[in-house]
């Protein structure tokens, strides 16, 4: 037994912060940011917390599935980083959705979602599940250098959610890693043990661009042509892809090296930035709300991000 998607939700900070505005203490400019990235604003948190609008998002999607919390049989979270070291993520939204059921959080970057769709199916395959909520929620503004113009720029804030029942909506999914600290690292706080030697790790995000782009490219290309062939299917049986909104250009890459029409790719990263783990399903509500999804078709989604991991799934839309 696989999974369906049911229903799904997205909540994001209420601040929506141009590039124009970041130009004022960045030293950027709207077409510097936009011409590179395809990026014109993003939501930062002010007075939110991840929690908040990871719940909020939770909240959404448990309405549009028509499902109440008790109900649920698992939530997993996926998250660069909670609100807290632990409790994790998960517990904090089960607490205050009320819910009674195990929790965890999944930490693969980017790929967030995917993994944790991945480590979903494995409930259902066993029996152990009815109804699952998974959650991907980032607040990148607090992990990056704002010091930084050639990575503070590109990184949003919010939380995209999906609750999963039994059903034959999954298609296919794989998921992959390559572990590597060069391309893309966050630190952890070291904390003042009198014993440690000190590090000289930065604690904000640090990127080598070209290395991601790099690999950004090769693993959407390989892991949609995977996923796709697993399931059984052409490129040209795909109605839509959700790709990580990382960056426009690679994208647009991608595009060119496969076999999917280019107007049956969606993107929201204009709006919202890189938002991580949040993204791909941020972009999924978004549709499911605009009436873009119809029963029956096939999406697929593909993600990649530190670690390095990535991903890619083929579900049929069944809501």
């Amino acid at each position: 037994m696989s999974f369906q998607i049911i229903g799904t939700g997205s909540a994001y900070p209420a601040a929506s912060i141009t590039n124009d505005d970041i130009s004022k203490f960045v030293d950027t400019s709207d077409e510097w940011i936009s011409t590179r990235t395809g990026i014109r604003s993003r939501r930062l948190a002010w007075d939110e917390t991840v929690s908040d609008y990871a719940v909020h998002a939770a909240q959404g999607a448990l309405e549009n599935a028509g499902t109440k919390p008790e109900e649920l049989d698992l939530i997993i979270c996926a998250t660069a980083r909670g609100e807290f070291l632990t409790p994790s993520l998960a517990c904090v939204v089960q607490s205050r959705l009320g819910a009674g059921c195990p929790a965890f959080d999944i930490n693969a970057a980017c790929s967030g979602f995917l993994y944790a769709l991945d480590a979903a199916e494995g409930w259902f395959a066993r029996g152990r599940a009815s109804r699952v909520l998974v959650v991907a929620a980032e607040q990148m503004s607090e992990l990056v250098n704002w010091n930084d113009r050639s990575t503070c720029v590109l990184f949003g804030d919010g939380a995209g959610a999906a609750v999963l029942a039994p059903g034959e909506g999954l298609q296919s999914i794989c998921i992959h890693a390559k572990g590597s600290t060069e391309e893309l690292r966050i630190a952890c706080a070291q904390g003042n043990s009198p014993f440690a030697k000190p590090r000289e790790n930065s604690p904000f995000l640090q990127m080598d661009g070209k290395g991601v782009y790099k690999f950004a490219v090769s693993a959407m290309c390989h892991d949609l042509e995977q996923a796709i062939e697993q399931a059984g299917l052409s490129q040209e049986e795909i109605d839509l892809v959700l790709p990580h909104q990382a960056n426009i250009r690679i994208i647009e890459t991608a595009i060119h090296r496969l076999n999917i029409p280019a107007e049956r790719y969606r993107t929201n990263i204009d709006r919202y930035g890189n938002t991580s783990a949040a993204s791909i399903p941020i972009l999924l509500d978004e549709l499911n709300r605009a009436g873009e999804l119809r029963p029956g078709m096939m999406l697929a989604l593909t993600a990649f991000g530190g670690g390095l991991t990535s991903g890619a799934c083929v579900i049929r839309w069944t809501k």
